[in-house]
């Protein structure tokens, strides 16, 4: 089997140790693994495969002989020093917002739209992780009726916004049952015991920037700019796994039973619906777990055309890291 040479940009943050975890779960072809950080991170070590790597600097030449460069580094960092990696002879594949909306740069999600991925200049793009959730149950049942118009409300994990993030949380709770100040820094308020109506920046719209992200990268997964969407995303006091309530509007009728049928048979996603024993998707067993989950499926009051349903993922397995090694993967196969 061929070996390739691969870099991980931001390998210490949450998603970068996560990839690294999946890429040796799935036991990746690797030749040469090159771990790049900030220079506040540069000289610290990381284990993979029983050997010790060193943390290199991120730089403009981090990237020679490098095949395939997994960037999660935040989009300024993907802005400055991806395209050296391109320039390099790397595939780059993108966590960030920096090149989604590109034109020329594909977002994909492989069980999603696979062939796009072959359509590269040299980046691909991961999508959000808040999408990525949603888009893994609809796709199945876009594919048997075009969606018309989707309302989803997102519950979404600390992790969502960073490793530190969620010690923010861990510290909140601690800093509760000791009695003593709580302290706010990564959101504008405290997140233990309350729920925030923002995730990101408002818009001109008085959405918020990932609210925007999900009605733009779905539509262009989707290759359809007709589908109306409306999001409304919360951060939550949760540690990991978004959740969300999904409604939809189908082009013609479907039944909750051709739903769960038409999800089952889909690669990466899974039915967890048993209402009279209380079985449901939740964050609480969604972490750590690759599929995302799908319950609370009902013919929505709309009528016989909608359907209302409640979906779970791990936002940093595929959500973020376990997509970006699938797209590897696609690649390589």
């Amino acid at each position: 089997m061929k070996k390739y040479n691969v870099a991980i940009a931001g390998a210490t943050g949450a998603v970068g140790q996560e990839m690294l975890k999946i890429l040796e779960e799935r036991n990746f072809p690797i030749k040469e693994l090159r771990l790049l950080a900030s220079s506040r991170s540069a000289g610290k070590t990381v284990n993979f495969k029983g050997k010790t790597f060193r943390i290199e600097e991120l730089k403009k030449d981090s990237f020679k002989d490098i095949d395939i460069a997994l960037f999660s580094a935040g989009a300024s960092r993907s802005r400055e020093f991806a395209p050296s990696a391109v320039a390099s002879g790397a595939v780059v594949i993108d966590n960030s917002s920096a090149f989604r909306m590109d034109e020329d740069v594909p977002l994909v999600v492989p069980e999603v739209n696979p062939k796009d991925a072959f359509g590269h200049n040299g980046i691909i793009a991961n999508p959000n992780c808040t999408t990525i959730v949603m888009i893994m149950a609809l796709k199945p049942l876009y594919d048997y009726s075009r969606i018309k118009r989707i309302i989803v409300s997102s519950y979404q994990a600390a992790s969502g916004a960073g490793l530190k993030a969620m010690n923010e949380l861990s510290e909140q709770a601690i800093s509760w049952a000791e009695g003593k100040e709580i302290a706010v820094d990564k959101f504008p308020y405290q997140l233990l015991f309350n729920v925030i109506p923002q995730v990101d920046i408002f818009m001109p719209n008085r959405y918020t920037k990932e609210e925007m992200k999900m009605v733009n990268e779905t539509r262009k997964m989707l290759h359809d700019s007709e589908i109306k969407i409306s999001a409304t995303c919360v951060r939550v006091p949760v540690f990991r796994a978004h959740s969300e309530a999904v409604t939809v509007e189908f082009e013609d009728k479907i039944t909750p039973e051709k739903a769960t049928d038409l999800i089952n048979n889909f690669p990466g996603v899974k039915i967890t619906d048993n209402i009279d024993k209380a079985v449901y998707p939740m964050p609480l067993f969604a972490d750590g777990k690759d599929d995302c989950e799908v319950g609370r499926i009902r013919q929505d009051i709309n009528g016989e055309n909608w359907l209302s349903m409640w979906v779970v993922g791990d936002q940093i397995r595929k959500g973020a890291a376990l997509n970006a090694v699938q797209i590897a993967e696609l690649l390589i196969s």
